[in-house]
């Protein structure tokens, strides 16, 4: 009788146990950026295996997506790689902080077939080709880049991003800084309206499957979807006159020359950045936490997440085409994490 009283005690408190574990397991939804998708997935899977009792269901959807629904309170946590503006944070239904996580860098990409040489392209040569000013792949401005190369007589067929977009958000950045006539007529935004010709894609990548099966067609996307695809991506002309390849490299001496002084709430721009080394369309990518969550256990995890990200994540950020934060951002960023609430 005694052994049955014991066998019994035994698994009420393995029921007991089992119903806390399930009573403190967390569910955070959260949706944005396609840009950080791809080391999101990673984090976001390693955190739950480290983690059991906290599951992120992360929908890239793009920023505009991330930011409209962090906005009406429809998922527990937004990404995006173009800040919020101060209209948009004043009417979000909750008090939005920005927590940049990685670097990364966007990347002009082309098809042209049986061309093997990487080409090289100016930023003003960039935005006439989506203004329609540049049509033709053997048009003077792109061979004044690119001397011996042979390029073809082929019109050059446009792809954007047709959602609401934080890598049109920082090309088109770009490009309003270097030229005028697209900070005029177009200007910077994750969604714009397009001046020229060209064909609208949903994500990065609907943007690289479509210039992947278009000859002649040239797009920009973000590196780590180039790097993943094998796509031919171009060297771009930075502030310097440099023409630069894209790497974490490159990331990270655009963030050291413009993000010296970062702003207490981190919205900051580091494209078309100084110096020789830097890559010109570079930029943070953030997450879009609520100031405050109304359920105290998933505003810890939230947290524990984050910290969790800077200890472990961002060591892996290198080796999938990202930057990691300058130490100075992350000690900014583990004192801005402990005044979620």
């Amino acid at each position: 009788m005694r052994e049955r009283r014991v066998k019994l005690s035994l698994l009420a408190a393995l029921a007991i146990a089992i119903a806390g574990g399930t009573a403190v397991a967390q569910n955070i939804n959260a949706a944005g950026a396609t840009f950080p998708y791809p080391i999101y997935n990673r984090w976001f899977t390693e955190y739950a295996q480290a983690h059991p009792n906290v599951h992120i269901n992360y929908q890239s959807i793009g920023s505009g997506g991330g930011i409209r629904q962090v906005s009406d309170g429809t998922v527990d946590f937004g990404a995006s790689d173009g800040p919020m503006t101060d209209q948009q944070l004043s009417q979000a239904k909750v008090k939005v902080m920005h927590i940049p996580t990685v670097l990364g860098a966007v990347v002009p990409v082309y098809n042209i077939p049986n061309l093997n040489k990487e080409l090289n392209f100016s930023g003003d040569v960039i935005a006439d080709i989506y203004i329609g000013k540049i049509q033709k792949w053997n048009d003077p401005r792109i061979a004044r880049d690119n001397p011996g190369v042979n390029l073809p007589n082929h019109q050059i067929v446009p792809v954007y991003r047709s959602d609401g977009s934080g890598t049109t958000y920082i090309f088109t950045d770009y490009l309003s800084k270097v030229s005028p006539e697209w900070q005029s007529k177009v200007g910077k935004n994750t969604s714009v309206k397009w001046p020229g010709p060209g064909v609208g894609q949903k994500g990065n990548e609907g943007v690289a499957g479509m210039v992947r099966q278009t000859p002649y067609s040239f797009g920009y996307v973000e590196l780590i979807y180039a790097l993943q695809n094998k796509m031919a991506f171009g060297q771009v002309k930075n502030a310097a006159g440099k023409f630069v390849k894209a790497s974490p490299e490159g990331v990270t001496a655009a963030a050291a020359a413009s993000a010296k002084n970062m702003p207490a709430d981190y919205r900051v721009s580091i494209t078309n950045a100084g110096g020789d080394s830097s890559y010109p369309i570079s930029s943070f990518t953030w997450l879009l936490i609520p100031r405050q969550f109304s359920d105290p256990a998933k505003a810890k995890a939230v947290k524990d997440f984050l910290t969790w990200m800077l200890d472990k994540g961002e060591n892996e950020a290198a080796g999938m085409g990202y930057a990691p934060l300058p130490a100075q951002v992350q000690a900014m960023v583990r004192k801005t994490i402990t005044t979620i609430k």
